[in-house]
This record gives structure tokens, sequence and C-alpha cells, in this order.
């Protein structure tokens, strides 16, 4: 299924935070919540859970999600 990468702007404190639980295999549900709905929002349907792959060292931080989307919501495809 194809990935979608989305980047969710955050502040140096809830990025430590997030990746705090993500070593300890919880997850941050707001943020797991904005990637979801950052999908939706680009006009595709989530196919499972948005999974966190990182964080940024730029600024603003930004938090990393793939989410996985159902193939016939990408545009150019049948």
């Amino acid at each position: 299924m194809p990935l979608m990468r989305i980047q969710l702007d955050s502040d140096r404190a809830t990025a430590r935070r997030v990746l705090e639980l993500h070593r300890a295999d919880r997850i941050h549900r707001p943020s797991r919540d904005a990637a979801r709905a950052e999908v939706w929002r680009r006009g595709r349907t989530p196919a499972a859970e948005p999974v966190f792959v990182g964080v940024t060292n730029g600024e603003p931080v930004r938090l990393l999600y793939d989410v996985q989307i159902y193939p016939d919501t990408v545009r150019g495809r049948p």
C-alpha cells in the first residue's frame, strides 16, 4: 500500500514527549489523530493507523508520521 509522509509542526517539549512515548512503545494520541486528520484533509483515505517515524531538527520542529493510504485514493491512478 502507498505511504504518505505527514509532517506536523510542534514545539520541542511536545516533540520530546512524543519521542519518549514512542521509545516506551506508547502513543501520543493527539499527534496521531492530527496526522490522520491531515491525510483526510489532503483527500486521501487512511488504511491503517499513523506510524511515528521521527522528529526533525529544524525550526519549527516537526513530528513525522507515515500513514498507509488506500491505493484507489491516490491521484493519477485508475
